[in-house]
């Protein structure tokens, strides 16, 4: 079964950047289309972004002209570069394919963004 573990994670202040990593494992990994996530408790889990298996992008209004979704499918690695934070983009971060090659959800990784 396909696993994603996500990285990179921490505190930074507002306007301060940071860099997540998603790890795919598996052979298929390029065709996905892969999606970033976040979750502040008690809301629901939130699209941020998402890539197609040919590199087109889209983002959510909240995020738009601030984060940037990438790939390198020979590492099987999606990225989410995050600039301009703020206080509000303080969530649990999860990355996972939409549609085929959706699978279980990882533990995510912690973004806090406080001064």
């Amino acid at each position: 079964q396909v696993q994603f573990v996500e990285s990179g994670g921490g505190l930074v202040q507002p306007g301060g950047s940071l860099r997540l990593s998603c790890a795919g494992s598996g052979t298929m990994f390029s065709i996905y289309t892969m999606g970033w996530y976040r979750q502040v408790p008690g809301n629901q889990r939130e699209l941020v972004a998402h890539i197609s298996r040919v590199g087109t992008t889209t983002y959510a209004d909240s995020v738009k002209g601030r984060f940037t979704i990438s790939r390198d499918n020979a590492k099987n690695v999606v990225y989410l570069q995050m600039n301009s934070l703020k206080p509000e983009d303080t969530a649990v971060y999860f990355c996972n394919a939409i549609g085929l090659g959706v699978s279980p959800w990882g533990q995510g990784t912690q973004v806090t963004v406080s001064s």
